[in-house]
């Protein structure tokens, strides 16, 4: 988790370069930089990490739920299996419309008060779940957890571009990100261990009748208690955590402002750099990206137990084996994210993770007999979609200038991007079963089309980089940037292609 301890070249460099901007002696030596990254990465990363374990948790174990007889006791048996697919839907809806206003808004609090409330809220809805007895109840548990995780996700790159730099990034996006793996190798292993248990009258081919209702009750209740926690110990933004030292508080800051500059005292959004952000063609490249990863994320999640038990196995077997391609898709993820902060480029890494993830899916249309190749693309799928997605929003928690065409802009692709998650859960209905060719061929091709967006956003990046260091010069890469009036278009500012 603390690589950078072990590589000074960047974080030196950019502690010097601070340093030859502005004339002046180093704010920091690398020493005191490193301590504080140490102390930052102890409190935050675990915190957000398991913030956003149980947030996909909540918003995936529907999956699971639905081989433990969810359907059954209150979807009427859903032989057609459209019931689940809007229920699972319903979700990504209320995600969708609140993820901007929701994000803009978190600037007017403290990240804890606002990250604890958020948890909260989606702690008791997913814990409301087990509660639910016919099809309005799970849609209106399922709105309520989309309402809060949406104030949540897109406000954690914002949050973590207070405290780390561009070097730094895109490993701790890879951490954070990656406990969506772990949240689906880890539900794999509750559901199996449940329904191995089994709770109340047994149901021939599902387990027991309760079963479903105790996940719920697992999976929710601690994101409830976690909220609480994180009121009290998640730091707040540099200027004013009281979890660091005033010595420390001036690093964090001087930290904050290199390669951009931050909103300072004000967290109040500025309305031109929200127009700034409708307007830039790149937010909607980025969304058409995302739209293609979460079609395929949200088919992963609420439908890989399903796909995996077209492969011969039970129910219970299924379960167990939707752990490795998770556990695998989270190595690759930080492996990726790793290099890429070494190399400073993104483009290319999410373009080649699209491409593997578009193959896995090939895989799966065109061997329909071979288990173990079939099982293998499993492995293709959750690796390239989990990485591409865990890439491109640590792409742009830096690409985007200013505090406020972050806080804009990130929700507005990723908003653009949910879209995808409501098409992935209605194209595999058990119509398709067990083949699911509609929803294999979908997939593959939005992934390829998410593959070729990238590359154009890397050339489009590579290109305007190369045209302002003809024209301004190459800056300081740890300089500070006047970003507050022309965003990421000052004429300093540099984007990771």
């Amino acid at each position: 988790m603390l690589d950078e301890e072990k590589r000074p070249s960047s974080d030196e460099r950019e502690t010097k370069s601070t340093s030859d901007a502005g004339g002046d002696k180093p704010i920091a030596t690398s020493e005191e930089e490193k301590r504080l990254v140490r102390k930052l990465d102890r409190r935050i990363l675990p915190i957000t990490c398991l913030l956003y374990l149980f947030a996909y948790l909540d918003r995936t174990n529907l999956g699971n739920a639905r081989l433990q007889g969810l359907a059954q006791e209150d979807l009427g048996g859903d032989p057609t299996g459209k019931l689940f697919d809007w229920v699972n839907s319903a979700f990504f809806f209320s995600y969708i419309i609140c993820q901007v206003p929701a994000t803009i808004t978190s600037k007017l609090f403290p990240p804890s008060y606002w990250m604890a409330g958020a948890a909260v809220g989606w702690g008791i809805c997913s814990t409301l779940m087990a509660t639910a007895f016919n099809f309005g109840s799970l849609m209106a548990a399922r709105i309520g957890l989309g309402v809060f995780e949406a104030g949540f996700g897109p406000a954690i790159p914002l949050y973590f571009s207070f405290f780390y730099t561009r070097t730094e990034m895109g490993l701790r996006m890879a951490y954070w990100f990656g406990f969506a793996a772990v949240a689906g190798a880890f539900g794999g292993v509750i559901a199996f261990g449940v329904q191995q248990v089994g709770y109340g009258p047994y149901i021939a081919g599902v387990g027991g009748e309760w079963d479903w209702k105790v996940l719920f009750l697992i999976e929710g209740i601690p994101a409830l208690l976690l909220g609480v926690l994180t009121f009290f110990a998640l730091p707040d933004r540099p200027e004013s955590t009281r979890y660091l030292n005033a010595r420390e508080r001036e690093i964090a800051m001087e930290r904050m402002n290199r390669g951009t500059s931050a909103d300072g005292s004000s967290t109040c959004p500025t309305l031109e750099h929200i127009m700034i952000a409708l307007l830039d063609w790149r937010i909607y490249t980025g969304g058409m990206i995302y739209f293609g990863v979460n079609c395929a994320l949200a088919s992963i999640s609420a439908f890989l137990p399903t796909i995996i038990k077209t492969f011969g196995y039970t129910n219970a077997l299924a379960q167990l084996l939707t752990v490795p391609p998770y556990a695998v898709a989270a190595v690759v993820l930080c492996m990726t994210s790793y290099t890429s902060d070494r190399m400073q480029n993104r483009g290319l890494a999410v373009a080649g993770a699209c491409a593997v993830g578009s193959i896995g899916y090939l895989l799966l249309l065109t061997v329909p007999s071979n288990v173990h190749v079939r099982y293998f693309a499993v492995f293709c799928i959750t690796s390239g979609t989990y990485t591409a997605i865990g890439l491109i929003i640590a792409w742009y928690a830096h690409n985007l200038g200013s505090e406020t065409k972050k806080a804009t802009g990130i929700p507005m692709f990723m908003a653009i991007g949910q879209c995808g998650s409501i098409l992935g859960s209605h194209i595999y209905p058990s119509t398709d079963s067990p083949k699911y060719i509609r929803g294999f061929a979908v997939s593959c091709g939005l992934e390829a089309f998410a593959t070729v967006c990238a590359l154009v956003l890397w050339v489009s990046y590579t290109y305007d980089n190369a045209n302002r260091d003809r024209e301004y010069g190459r800056p300081d890469p740890g300089a500070n940037v006047d970003t507050s009036e022309l965003a990421d278009k000052a004429p300093m500012f540099r984007y990771i292609p």
